[in-house]
């Protein structure tokens, strides 16, 4: 901001950024004078992610006490893939009860289906509360 390359949208009227002879508002949110390419930011396919994703709940039972795994869907055995529609979280009981079966085969409902996740979605979880004023400008419901 102070260089001209973003300009100030809303600031946190909370704080302010103070040097020896100045006072400057604390920015919440700028934007960018000119567009700056970004890659497309795409989120790994780890097991990590999969718990955070997955909110590191069963999701077959919804317990989040027990130990949690990681469950292919359609089971490798059976043509299932390493992609995040097919991989789920599951405690180790509903895993060892699922075996190497579908849902249905299995007949065990799952509590959610699972999706491929946004990198917006990982923002919310690492910053914890999202402040409000955010939302129009990161496209969320």
């Amino acid at each position: 901001m102070y260089l001209g390359k973003a300009e100030l949208v809303l600031d946190d009227k909370r704080k302010m950024l103070r040097t020896v002879n100045q006072a400057f508002p604390w920015p919440s949110i700028i934007r960018l004078s000119f567009f700056v390419s970004v890659p497309y930011k795409k989120v790994v396919l780890t097991r990590k992610n999969i718990l955070r994703r997955d909110n590191y709940k069963c999701a077959y039972c919804g317990r989040s006490d027990l130990p949690l795994t990681i469950d292919h869907i359609l089971p490798k055995a059976k043509g299932g893939t390493d992609s995040w529609e097919n991989l789920i979280c599951a405690c180790t009981l509903c895993n060892n009860k699922k075996g190497d079966r579908t849902p249905v085969q299995a007949r065990m409902e799952m509590l959610y289906r699972p999706f491929k996740p946004s990198h917006i979605m990982f923002i919310k979880n690492v910053v914890g509360k999202l402040d409000e004023n955010w939302k129009p400008y990161l496209y969320l419901s």
